[in-house]
């Protein structure tokens, strides 16, 4: 006997054997016990999920001997002439190859005359949108009123190319991707019947590969049974559906999470050595991340499509390296996903994209700096995971921004014993005194940073008689003027209050000068410099080159010219 693949020999044939569409089967068994029969059917979805096999199990419904029924009894001769598509009154149309307009006319005129045996006359018309508009045309109005034995069904995988006056016109049913555990459920069974060798875990992949489409799926499973002369390993699975090593992933993974640059670009020569579509090799990593992030999230290694113990490893890695962080990888990697797809050197573009993310691990958060809180340290991350993709661990003064060099002097040089590093103030100051003065700063850093970077330059702030007491480098009146802004002292105030308690108040005195320069450095030349911008970045390199500060800045009606003077 001639071998019948397991996709023709597994086609449903009543609707009970339909799977993953509950629905629509349920509302056309309803139509047939009532009666309520459509002038036209449209059905719609993604391939190999039921549409035309769900127009001929209708059709033998309504020319069943026993119905119409709710399913068809599959033995009387309309229902083995429809099955074997023998049927002179069930007529099955291929719009792509039917789709001249004096064919679809000649179709009608035929469509006129009564069934030569059969209740009804059905006409299947598949992937109606490859009709013209003339076509449409043409069929628009027989559909709108046929004569009373005639029913038309028509499929389409593109229903958003069928014209409005068609819809309108059709009861519309959409067949929606089936589901993969009924895909797995259905493989397993095909599988029992025809003695094939497969795991769980093999039918899962099949079930993935196939992307809802249950032809897609039974078609996989034949093709890996015919190569496994009836048995189906793991391994053969992954390699003949066009998976690759999950160890490669894996390595990836971490490499990324560490920020090992060098690993990610050896992945990369792996990927071009072995002639591999770096595309598909972008696309399968975005789905091992995004399985990597759902364990993350608490999810079951066993309902991943990985061998038992790649998705053990694969958990426990998802789990030390933290859902907020794979999360924010793959958010990297969905960024360049266009990018790859449409880039012709795919193999530059991915070796891009996974090196931008492998930067991850030395960002600080946004949400953080904002805040103007310290960025949290690495977390320690057992293996098999080698790190995690934390922010780097920076000192609390690099959280506030200064203000803009263009638009302030540069304040004087101060001692290491300031503001800047409060604990080597506390054998000034108890250390509760300096943990409320740290917590006044960050109040102030949510308000408003540039203040919070302007209190920080000052020569020493410190809490004394139920008042802070500011004292800005002699000389520079740049912090008193800045705290003279209304908008400013209602920062300060707000957070002094929220510090040291309501009605808490400040003062501003100057320094003593002491702390303008480190112990045993040489003394500098006054130098005075006439330029039209006070702010010329000329200065602002001499001040840094040699630690120099301001004296006075006098402002001038115009200069002729840039000069110096000694």
């Amino acid at each position: 006997m001639t071998y019948q693949v397991l996709a023709r020999k597994w086609r449903p044939q009543n609707f009970s054997s339909l799977v993953g569409q509950e629905p629509i089967v349920t509302a056309l068994r309803n139509a047939l016990r009532e009666g309520r029969i459509a002038q036209a059917y449209l059905f719609s979805g993604i391939r190999g999920v039921g549409k035309t096999t769900a127009a001929r199990v209708l059709a033998k419904a309504l020319n069943c001997e026993k119905g119409p029924a709710a399913d068809p009894c599959n033995e009387c001769a309309p229902c083995l002439e429809i099955t074997r598509g023998a049927d002179l009154d069930v007529i099955e149309v291929d719009a792509a190859t039917y789709s001249k307009v004096e064919q679809v006319r000649e179709l009608t005129e035929s469509l006129r005359y009564g069934p030569a045996r059969d209740r009804h006359k059905v006409v299947v018309l598949d992937e109606i949108h490859r009709l013209s508009r003339q076509a449409f045309d043409a069929l628009l109005k027989i559909v709108e009123e046929p004569p009373p034995h005639l029913v038309f069904i028509f499929a389409t995988t593109e229903i958003e190319a069928v014209p409005a006056t068609i819809l309108s016109r059709c009861q519309e049913f959409h067949f929606r991707r089936v589901p993969a555990n009924e895909v797995v459920a259905l493989l397993a069974e095909i599988s029992r019947s025809e003695e094939i060798q497969a795991s769980e875990t093999a039918l899962r992949l099949i079930a993935r590969a196939g992307e809802g489409s249950v032809r897609d799926a039974v078609a996989l499973l034949d093709q890996l049974a015919t190569f496994g002369s009836g048995s189906i390993a793991d391994e053969e699975a992954i390699r003949l559906l066009g998976g690759l090593d999950t160890a490669l992933f894996s390595r990836l993974l971490h490499a990324i999470l560490s920020g090992d640059r060098g690993a990610v670009a050896a992945t990369v020569a792996t990927v071009e050595d072995e002639g591999w579509d770096p595309r598909h090799v972008f696309g399968q990593f975005l789905a091992f991340c995004r399985d990597a992030l759902h364990l993350a999230m608490g999810g079951d290694p066993g309902q991943i499509d990985l061998p038992g113990e790649e998705a053990a490893a694969l958990a426990a890695t998802a789990r030390a390296a933290g859902y907020e962080n794979l999360l924010r990888l793959l958010q990297q990697l969905l960024a360049s996903e266009q990018t790859v797809r449409r880039s012709e050197a795919g193999a530059r573009a991915v070796e891009i994209a996974w090196l931008r993310a492998a930067e991850l691990p030395k960002l600080s958060r946004i949400e953080e700096l904002l805040a103007g809180v310290a960025p949290a340290s690495p977390r320690a991350v057992s293996l098999p995971v080698p790190a995690t993709i934390r922010p780097v661990s920076r000192p609390a003064q690099a959280a506030a921004p200064e203000a803009p060099a263009s638009t302030r002097p540069a304040p004087a040089p101060r001692p290491a014993a300031t503001l800047a590093a409060p604990a080597s103030s506390a054998s000034s100051e108890p250390a509760p005194a300096a943990d409320r003065l740290e917590a006044f700063l960050q109040e102030v850093e949510k308000l408003k940073q540039p203040l919070a970077a302007h209190l920080r330059a000052a020569e020493d702030l410190r809490f004394a008689d139920g008042r802070l007491v500011i004292v800005h480098p002699p000389g520079d009146p740049w912090l008193a003027e800045r705290l003279e802004r209304g908008s400013n002292r209602e920062v300060l105030e707000q957070a002094l209050a929220r510090a040291w308690g309501a009605g808490t108040g400040f003062a501003l005195v100057g320094g003593s000068g002491q702390g303008s320069a480190p112990a045993g450095a040489p003394a500098l030349s006054t130098v005075k410099l006439e330029l039209v911008e006070t702010n010329h970045p000329t200065i602002q390199t001499v001040l840094d080159i040699f630690g120099g500060r301001v004296e006075r800045v006098e402002e001038h009606a115009s200069f002729p010219a840039v000069r110096r003077e000694d």
